[in-house]
């Protein structure tokens, strides 16, 4: 249940609208004028209505007081100047005199499922922000350094930036990074992938509908280009973007307002731009597939976000944060690489960069039966660490010749075939490092069976 004050000064209007409210479980208190409802804390309600024309202070006075609650103007004024002052001014919407009650209620459920929708995710970037650092801006490697040199001069600004790297690196991150020390931190980060969606979808997703501008649209729709007014919007994988689309955003640039599907004005916004490709797009613009005059809009600061195998000994550093941050949430036991496991991601390429680190300290932290992670948990490839016959092996010298170069499966065949007779399965298991559970799972693969009426069995 939610509770709206309404500010009118004409008692039928304020009536009527009182009650089409409560018919909708919404509790209501009402007020006469700016003064009046002035005399409340207006913090305490989910939404205020006010009327624009009213004795004494007009209604947008209390867009500022209001704030955080948002403030729907409504104005029998319904002239596009009045409209887009009072929207600049910070109203959430407005709504011409005489509206048509469905319209109403419409609009009021759209503004404070939106506003609980933005509690959440502001509760969700406080509690990440408490608890989860960002892993992918970990790191004192020198191009580390230098792009969070280069972040730190351009987040004051307004300008746009487009952010370059492999899959993996960390685009999003050094993004929401961007924003959060921004000036524009308290407002919202939407983001959007310029993938997801076919061009009518996604134009109509981005941009937002006017009622019956496309098939089956019942009602206007607001766009998540609007819903992030005075904050950042984040266009991963821009190059994928519809020529259309590219024609909408250009508008919005060019000329600060957003145009919705089938509008004939468009409504004024205050946003950052946040693009993120691949790679830098001067072969799509070359080859007519991305707007030249776009492109340059888009690329008046770069970032470029370098791939894990050029980061050095930062591997390490986000492996023991990553680590930290994946026991605890999949309840684990204290657990640490060992000294193969350390080689194994040093040497290892990282083609799917900070992302892929993520996914294999997770695999191994699931399926960890004792604390040390090894190479065969990280599912690392046999050639990214050197294999060694494991200490105290019996009958070393028979097991590998100096010059032999066996892969780690040859060794694993190998050595079992030629202790099993005289070793249980839990000692076997112990000298090649690893678990009973992997030892069996590696003789189904390898089809080495277990022989039975020996001591290997116990």
């Amino acid at each position: 249940m939610s509770h709206i004050l309404i500010v009118e000064d004409e008692p039928v209007i304020r009536g009527a609208l009182k009650k089409l409210l409560e018919r909708h479980e919404h509790t209501v208190v009402e007020a006469e004028s700016a003064e009046q409802a002035l005399e409340q804390d207006l913090s305490h309600f989910d939404l205020v209505i006010s009327d624009l024309r009213l004795p004494g202070a007009q209604g947008t006075t209390l867009i500022d007081a209001a704030r955080p609650t948002p403030v729907l103007i409504m104005t029998s004024y319904a002239s596009l100047r009045s409209a887009v002052d009072a929207m600049r001014q910070g109203a959430v919407d407005y709504i011409a005199k005489p509206f048509d009650h469905d319209e109403m209620v419409l609009v009021v459920e759209r503004i404070l499922k939106e506003r609980t929708l933005r509690r959440n995710n502001d509760a969700l970037r406080a509690d990440i922000a408490r608890s989860v650092p960002a892993h992918g801006m970990l790191g004192d490697s020198p191009v580390m350094q230098e792009l969070l040199r280069r972040l730190d001069r351009v987040a004051s600004t307004d300008a746009a930036v487009l952010i370059i790297g492999e899959a993996g690196t960390g685009k999003e991150m050094l993004a929401r990074t961007l924003h959060e020390r921004s000036g524009r931190e308290g407002a919202p980060l939407v983001v959007f992938n310029c993938a997801a969606l076919p061009g009518p979808q996604l134009e109509a997703e981005l941009f937002g509908y006017e009622k019956d501008a496309v098939p089956g649209a019942s009602e206007t729709k607001r766009g998540l280009v609007e819903a992030a007014d005075g904050g950042t919007l984040y266009l991963n994988d821009i190059g994928e973007l519809p020529m259309e689309a590219q024609g909408r955003l250009l508008h919005l640039i060019e000329n600060g307002e957003s145009l919705r599907l089938g509008a004939l004005q468009g409504r004024p916004l205050d946003v950052r731009l946040v693009v993120t490709a691949p790679r830098l797009l001067d072969e799509k613009v070359a080859n007519g597939q991305f707007r030249k005059d776009l492109y340059y809009r888009l690329n008046v600061v770069q970032l470029e976000v370098p791939p894990l195998r050029d980061r050095g000994e930062d591997i390490m550093a986000l492996a023991h944060a990553l680590l930290s941050r994946l026991c605890e949430r999949h309840n684990s036991n204290e657990l640490h690489f060992d000294t193969d496991a350390v080689k194994a991601m040093q040497r290892y390429p990282w083609p799917g960069n900070v992302r892929e680190l993520e996914n294999a300290i997770e695999r191994a932290v699931i399926l960890a039966d004792s604390p040390s992670i090894t190479p065969e948990l990280l599912a690392l490839p046999a050639d990214t660490f050197p294999v060694q016959a494991p200490r105290s092996a019996p009958r070393r010298a028979a097991l590998q010749d100096p010059q032999e170069d066996l892969s780690l499966e040859d060794y694993f065949t190998r050595f079992v075939l030629e202790n099993q007779d005289a070793m249980t399965e839990t000692e076997l298991a112990q000298k090649l490092g690893i678990s009973r559970k992997c030892l069996w799972e590696r003789r189904q693969r390898l089809g080495i069976p277990r022989r039975r009426g020996n001591v290997a069995t116990s």
